[in-house]
């Protein structure tokens, strides 16, 4: 099974690993490559990432292929335990999350990085920036007063599903210079411990990522 993001490729494997990564061409987001004509016909016709082919199954959005994953293949049930009400939970942030967070973020990188994308609004792209600003704050207030308890995972002692979407969605701002953690010392420290659970998977699969704010904070 193979599972395309906008540029890592990992491989699913037993009970004692997580995963593992391989070889596979990247996908150059920013050149439009998810959505030529071959991508639509062999990966997913909805032309999104990440996505996966699991024996000539084709699966987009995240959320739904670690479901399927987790179903499917022989991975450790902490990712999304059988238990209804730890699942419950789980699913609980989920919905939370893409009703709050998901959108929100991803539009106010856009308003920054992509002003041309928002021309509709009437607005300064000042204007529109420092809305989104005060949204994306106050989202990540609520998302450390109310899910993270200190010294735990969104749900419970062990890491599941909620936590690699949600480090990964909150981690986003830093794309256009904000910290999102300066100010929510329990936030930094539930990070820190996601990044730590998942040495070295999850540093490797945000390898780029990191170089790229790196150089974004120097320039501010």
């Amino acid at each position: 099974m193979k599972m395309g993001t906008s540029n890592k490729v990992f491989r699913f494997h037993g009970p004692d690993s997580i995963i593992r990564r391989i070889d596979y061409p990247k996908f150059r987001l920013s050149e439009g490559e998810h959505l030529a004509d071959g991508y639509k016909e062999y990966v997913t016709r909805f032309q999104q990432v990440p996505s996966i082919i699991d024996d000539g199954f084709k699966l987009s959005s995240g959320v739904t292929i670690l479901k399927y994953l987790i179903r499917e293949k022989l991975i450790p049930e902490h990712w999304y335990p059988r238990d209804t009400k730890l699942r419950a939970q789980i699913d609980e942030y989920l919905e939370w999350q893409a009703d709050n967070s998901s959108k929100l973020f991803n539009t106010f990188v856009v308003q920054q990085k992509y002003p041309e994308e928002a021309r509709r609004d009437q607005r300064s792209v000042g204007e529109r920036v420092q809305e989104y600003r005060q949204l994306v704050d106050s989202n990540l207030n609520q998302l450390e007063r109310d899910w993270i308890a200190p010294g735990r995972f969104i749900v419970g002692d062990r890491i599941t599903i909620a936590d690699i979407l949600a480090a990964c969605e909150v981690e986003q701002p830093k794309i256009v210079g904000v910290d999102p953690f300066e100010g929510r010392p329990k936030l930094a420290a539930w990070l820190e411990k996601v990044r730590y659970t998942m040495t070295p998977y999850y540093q490797e699969a945000h390898q780029d990522f990191y170089k790229f704010t790196e150089k974004v904070a120097l320039k501010n």
